[in-house]
């Protein structure tokens, strides 16, 4: 958390951090960490004849190489990633035709936490969300979802932990205005493993990933991974998400931030 002369933000995201197994196999980041004493050698075959005595302490640069996924750490999903077509056919967008007015905006938050693992939010959640904290949607307002999965990131149950959105509920969302809606869970959608529980027993396709699939009658951005929920208000903040601009990619990261007054 930071201060500016009349402002607090509340930093809202997780870091990129090699190791942890809060992803499948496969998409959790890597990094190498090339430290002063490297620089300097690198730094001799940008300037010849340089020695080590020649620089501060025998010390150069420190340099890091990541290895990741546009999904890894806290990050912005463009509609592109849910289906190539969005509003009823059209071209879906992709990370860096996300109009930046999207990505700024009055902050809603929805505390969630109390439901069970796997809970498939309905319109109804919302409302009654609403109703709690005596607010309506306004268009552009940015949607965050608390659950329970806060608190587990950086463990491997974080995969399994929360509740997610369903297509009604994203349907719904939408309906009022909001382009943007974020999540401290690994997924907008309940957690897979859940869905893959369910879909063993029913064999319904209509559960398959279906908040996501909801951006192709309509498209959406939503953020996956946030962090720090419980440390901002319901209402009353400004929230910041704007993605790193990736060509034609289907998400981007984010540094999200909420931006309070006081």
């Amino acid at each position: 958390m930071s201060k500016g002369s009349n402002r607090k933000f509340v930093d809202l995201s997780i870091a990129i951090e090699p190791g942890l197994p809060s992803d499948p196999p496969g998409m959790i980041p890597q990094v190498e960490y090339l430290g002063h004493k490297q620089g300097a050698e690198a730094m001799k075959l940008f300037f010849p004849g340089l020695k080590s005595e020649d620089l501060p302490g025998g010390l150069g640069w420190a340099v890091e190489n990541v290895k990741l996924s546009t999904h890894s750490g806290t990050h912005l999903d463009a509609p592109f990633h849910y289906h190539p077509r969005m509003d009823k056919g059209k071209p879906a967008l992709t990370i860096d035709q996300i109009p930046l007015e999207w990505c700024y905006g009055p902050g809603v938050k929805l505390d969630f936490s109390d439901r069970p693992d796997g809970y498939k939010l309905m319109p109804e959640d919302f409302s009654e969300a609403l109703k709690k904290i005596g607010r309506r949607l306004r268009p552009g307002e940015i949607v965050l979802v608390q659950t329970s999965a806060g608190p587990y990131w950086g463990k491997p149950e974080y995969l399994v932990k929360g509740c997610g959105a369903g297509k009604a509920a994203t349907l719904w969302l939408l309906e009022q205005g909001i382009r943007v809606v974020g999540t401290d869970a690994w997924s907008w959608d309940r957690p897979l493993p859940k869905i893959a529980e369910e879909f063993s027993r029913s064999h319904d396709p209509e559960i398959i990933w279906e908040g996501h699939f909801a951006g192709i009658a309509k498209g959406y951005c939503h953020l996956e991974k946030l962090a720090n929920l419980d440390r901002v208000p319901a209402d009353g903040f400004t929230f910041i998400c704007f993605p790193v601009k990736i060509k034609d990619a289907s998400a981007g990261w984010v540094r999200a931030v909420a931006m309070l007054e006081e």
